[in-house]
C-alpha cells in the first residue's frame, strides 16, 4: 500500500471543509457587529466572539464542532439576549 506523501498534520478534507464554514462564520459574525450603532454594545460583541471562538479553537471532534456551529448560528440570528435602548443588556 502506498503510503501519503502529505505530513501528519494535513486536514481531511471533511475537517478543512468545517473550519472553512466556521472561518465564513466568524467573519459573517464580525460583520454583522459592525452595524451595531453603539461603540461599547460593538465592543461588547466583538470581544465575544473572539473570546468564544478561541476558547472552542480546539475542538476537533464533529460533535463538538457542530454544536459550536449551531449556538453561534443561534447567536448570529439574533436569537441571543438583545440590548436594551439605554446600552444595557437585558437579563
Amino acid at each position: 500500500m502506498a503510503t501519503s506523501r502529505l505530513p501528519p498534520a494535513t486536514l481531511t478534507l471533511k475537517q478543512f471543509m468545517r473550519r472553512q464554514q466556521v472561518l465564513l462564520l466568524y467573519r459573517r459574525i464580525l460583520q454583522a457587529i459592525r452595524q451595531v450603532p453603539n461603540d461599547s454594545d460593538r465592543q461588547y460583541l466583538k470581544d465575544w466572539a473572539r473570546e468564544e471562538f478561541k476558547r472552542n479553537k480546539s475542538a476537533t471532534e464533529e460533535v463538538y464542532q457542530d454544536l459550536i456551529l449551531r449556538t453561534l448560528r443561534k447567536h448570529h440570528h439574533g436569537e441571543c439576549r438583545s440590548v436594551g435602548k439605554k446600552g444595557e443588556r437585558e437579563a
